[in-house]
């Protein structure tokens, strides 16, 4: 047939609405004498060449690299789509091609979740189906934002995104995660969101795949889709986001290759090639006159209906302007040439197109073209900012879609038992470690149902995880045999299913009543199971909606709202206002600590507003330097027990008025009764300035002549005579504990009342806390906070409950027990006490001692449990005699009052906090709201020579993060 010859008698000026934010000075004048004296030195070949972006790679090799250069130097292409690759390469390549065009080249990229559809060593974002969860649609306008950031800084000018397509069809195969949906109005505002973000930060966003691929059951790679809608259906549905877009200035449209019998009479005739879809619906009807690409033109859905060359013309001649992935150039060239001498083309057509396209490039600036800058390429590619942005966008993303009688987020936690099931093929580390921040979680390894259910039978909670490669085209289906396994389980167990996958991998469950609760984490990854983790336990609350309906058991926009219960939860730094630039300096202090060998490894937290935004562990456990820290190790807290064991367990029977600040030491323990402490106060002993001896080396007075133990007071076997657990084959006898006691009775008052650091107060109160509540300080610790709490791993005595592999050792000790110290405490007179002392003993791993650091930093609250009321915080937290000298408040270590002390000076003197022996410190503070907790070893493999001390490693650390602070 013969094709239209588009007469354009008004060629002007043409003003896009579509731009995106024109060039800095922009001027239309200007542009218009660019644009013509460009188009004027073109011959008419190089015209034609404008109109083609073709394909280039930057992971192949020199061959195509010269193929491409011959397309931009002989044929004068117009520009370059590029596919996969790396940015260094490509910023390489793009320069270079650059440099031998006549005309500057626009560069466009497929970056629908970021640089790293395409590129690897860049950033990626969500999935558009993840982002049809999220509410905040200022949220998904910054990712576009970021997005265009990446790309300006990749000399590139086109993204081609966002996807319009509203997927209709659930088992569309090619469309699938990369729409934001199946509603109309979510996929609308969330491409117009997106839209708005890049294209102000001088980007273009191109609107695909018209006129609509969502409702497709083919792969237009591979094959021509069928769309079988009728024009009014599209009307109402698919053009619904074009219409909106095109108000609000999209630049450019990518049309797509489809058989739509609705708009395309002829049958089986590619979208992208029909003049009735580009020109009368897309130009006319929609009154779009922005940039037309093609998809790509190698696609089947094209490329099996005509030849090369053929089917480029056809898409020029049915309205396109560009034409994208052209496989071969100069024999498309050469057909435009014979359509012109045949008059099937005309001047004014190609007028059109080539000029619209100079306008493009100059209002994108390639009027003043710039060379990429290598430096610092990758760093600034991946900057800290995307991470902060990343985060808030899971927060708000994962969804729950079922909680039976609000069981989420999981609260009470001293009565459960959980376990957890991986299914999937794919990683699952940091959701299960994430859940073990929040409470003991047990792994169960897969094996036959009956056998997984006995396993489970003590277990009270179950929480299921399904994990599938996070690729957007992957299949993330539940086998079979998975599908069984969780109706058998779920139907007998309280199950929470957690899935990591595409919200259509729920259409195989047929029936969700058997699950207590459904948690839609989208994408397995690691912020995804971060998040979805917090969800469970309360970090924060819940946000999501489902962008997809799952059968008839979920629709369009379910999701639950949960409740945040004030736990920690983990996010960037400069998401709780830390610059990430200066914190790097910490890594260089930890750093510093173990090459100057002062500690063999450490661990590091810090939170703030209930955030933790750095958790770190450096070196190793000993220094055979074989065993690397890790974040679940567990230490030796030292004196950090003070505050993290009795004093909290003191401050409840104080909140009881079952004790106040004058109650009198004779009075609560009559060991003292006849003594000339029995007048001393709670107040003074905690405030340590009750003239107390600040130590005894209890265990000197059990060593032979030899200064070994002797064997009047030690056994090397258990008995129940000798039940006193000193280390690994050392038992003290049963009796002696009361002896520590009668020692410090018996002891001498020092001669002035002042402030004078001292253990005593501490040993003396365990006592009261045992004999007041009839049970061992460890197990009153343990049921009054480390299990309400989630603290797993705060306790006495770690070797009970875990293995020594995780416990770094703390001394080998050649005065007393003659042994590698690892997994028991390595103070002597906590030890002589069966490891459970009111000063020393306790173990735990950093996020656990943060998590009681919290609670008190919540005024006695935590995970909507109060321990105690805030007024009883408020006056422990007391510097009662600040005036007289003394720093101390009521059981916390505070802030120095002059140039010495236990933190970096430049903290609140509301804060408080302690540190230990072994190399440790918690530190809290209201008015900034940070947390910081330091673990170490630093006492192995000899503890008399303290080099961390000295070098004041610990305070130097809490100066980084005052001076990272940003608001």
């Amino acid at each position: 047939m013969r094709y239209p010859v588009f007469l354009l008698l008004l060629i002007g000026p043409l003003i896009f609405a579509q731009s995106p934010k024109p060039v800095s000075h922009y001027s239309e004048e200007r542009e218009k004498t660019w644009v013509d004296s460009i188009y004027n030195n073109l011959n008419f070949e190089e015209k034609l060449g404008q109109l083609f972006m073709v394909a280039a790679y930057s992971n192949k090799d020199a061959a195509h690299v010269k193929s491409v250069e011959k397309l931009v130097t002989d044929y004068g292409v117009g520009g370059l789509i590029f596919f996969q690759g790396g940015p260094m390469r490509q910023a390489k390549l793009t320069n270079y091609y650059q440099s031998k065009a006549k005309v500057p080249l626009f560069m466009g990229i497929d970056a629908e979740w970021g640089l790293s559809m395409r590129l690897d060593s860049t950033y990626r974002y969500p999935w558009n189906m993840t982002l049809g969860a999220v509410q905040d649609l200022k949220l998904i306008e910054k990712m576009g934002q970021q997005m265009a950031i990446q790309a300006r800084r990749m000399g590139l000018h086109f993204n081609f995104a966002p996807v319009l397509d509203i997927n209709t069809n659930p088992k569309n195969p090619i469309i699938g995660n990369r729409s934001f949906g199946e509603n109309k109005e979510n996929v609308t505002k969330r491409a117009l969101a997106l839209m708005k973000g890049i294209q102000s930060e001088n980007v273009y966003a191109t609107g695909k795949h018209f006129p609509g691929h969502g409702a497709t059951e083919n792969d237009s790679h591979y094959t021509l889709p069928l769309v079988n809608a009728t024009r009014e259906q599209l009307e109402d549905v698919e053009f619904y986001p074009y219409k909106k877009l095109f108000r609000e200035g999209l630049s450019s449209v990518m049309v797509a290759h489809l058989n739509v019998p609705s708009l395309e009479p002829r049958p089986n005739y590619p979208s992208s090639i029909s003049y009735e879809v580009v020109t009368n619906v897309l130009k006319k009807k929609l009154d779009f006159d922005g940039l037309i690409f093609t998809d790509a033109l190698n696609m089947k859905g094209a490329s099996n209906f005509k030849q090369p060359g053929d089917i480029d013309l056809e898409a020029f001649l049915a309205g396109n302007d560009i034409l994208l992935f052209a496989e071969n150039v100069p024999v498309a060239i050469e057909k435009f040439c014979q359509a012109y001498n045949d008059s099937i083309l005309s001047d004014d057509r190609i007028e059109y197109s080539v000029k619209k396209i100079l306008k493009y490039k100059y209002r994108i600036g390639l009027n003043h073209y710039k060379p990429i800058d290598m430096n610092n390429l990758v760093k600034d590619l991946n900057a800290p900012e995307y991470d902060d942005l990343n985060y808030q966008l899971y927060e708000n993303a994962v969804t729950v879609l079922k909680t039976t009688d609000n069981e989420l987020p999981i609260g009470d936690l001293e009565n459960e038992r959980i376990a957890y099931i991986k299914l999937g093929d794919d990683k699952n580390e940091t959701f299960l470690n994430t859940l073990r921040t929040y409470a003991p979680v047990t792994d169960i390894p897969l094996d036959t149902v009956p056998l997984m259910l006995e396993q489970l039978r003590n277990y009270t909670k179950v929480i299921i995880g399904f994990h599938k490669a996070d690729g957007a085209w992957k299949k993330h289906d539940f086998t079979q045999k998975e599908l069984s396994m969780l109706n058998l389980i779920a139907s007998n167990k309280n199950v929470t299913l957690t899935v990591f996958a595409k919200p259509y991998t729920l259409l195989a469950i047929d029936n969700f009543n058997v699950f207590r609760n459904v948690v839609l984490a989208y994408q397995n990854n690691d912020i995804a199971q971060t998040v979805a983790a917090e969800v469970i336990f309360g970090g924060i609350g819940a946000k999501g909606k489902l962008p997809v309906s799952i059968n008839n058991a979920f629709k369009v926009n379910d999701g639950l709202k949960t409740q945040k219960i004030n736990r920690l939860s983990f996010t960037t730094p400069q998401n709780v206002g830390m610059n990430p630039a200066i914190l790097a300096k910490i890594d260089k202090l930890a750093q510093k600590a173990i090459d100057g060998k002062m500690t063999p490894g450490l661990q590091i937290v810090v939170a703030r507003h209930g955030r933790v935004f750095y958790q770190k562990s450096f070196g190793y456990r000993d220094y055979k330097n074989t065993d690397k820290v890790t974040n679940q190790d567990v230490y030796d807290l030292a004196s950090l027990t003070k505050i993290l064991s009795t004093l909290p367990n003191i401050m409840q029977l104080y909140d009881k008025k079952k004790i106040d600040m004058n109650t009198k030491l004779g009075d609560i323990l009559p060991v003292f009764a006849n003594t000339d402490k029995k007048n001393i106060t709670l107040k003074d002993m905690l405030t340590h300035q009750a003239r107390l001896q600040p130590w005894i080396p209890f265990y000197q007075a059990t060593l032979d002549s030899t200064k070994h133990p002797s064997k009047k007071y030690y056994r090397y076997t258990y008995s129940p005579d000798f039940p006193l657990q000193v280390s690994e084959n050392l038992y003290l006898r049963k009796d002696y504990s009361d002896t520590i006691v009668k020692r410090i009775a018996d002891s001498k008052l020092l001669p002035k009342k002042e402030y004078k650091y001292s253990d005593f107060p501490f040993i003396i109160l365990k006592d009261y806390l045992e004999k007041t509540n009839h049970t061992t300080l460890d197990v009153l610790s343990d049921t009054a906070f480390y299990k309400p709490l989630g603290s797993a791993t705060m306790t006495y005595n770690p070797l009970r409950k875990m293995d020594m592999d995780i416990i770094p050792p703390t001394e080998k000790d050649n005065y007393f027990r003659y042994t590698k110290v690892q997994g028991y405490v390595h103070d002597m007179g906590a030890a002589m006490q069966d490891g459970v002392a009111g000063h020393a003993g306790l173990f735990a791993n950093a996020i656990d001692v943060a998590k009681m650091m919290q609670m008190y930093l919540q005024k006695g609250n935590y995970g909507n449990h109060q321990y105690f009321s805030e007024k009883t915080f408020d006056e422990f937290n007391n510097c009662a005699f600040c005036k007289e000298g003394n720093r101390r408040g009521i059981g916390f270590d505070k802030p120095q009052l002059g140039k010495e002390g236990p933190t970096c000076g430049c903290v609140s003197m509301t804060s408080f906090g302690h540190t230990g022996f072994t190399g440790t410190m918690a530190w809290a503070d209201p008015e900034k709201d940070i947390v910081y907790v330091f673990l170490s070893n630093r006492t192995f493999p000899e503890s008399t020579v303290n080099k961390l001390s000295k070098e004041n490693i610990r305070e130097d650390i809490q100066k980084v993060i005052y001076e990272a602070i940003t608001d």
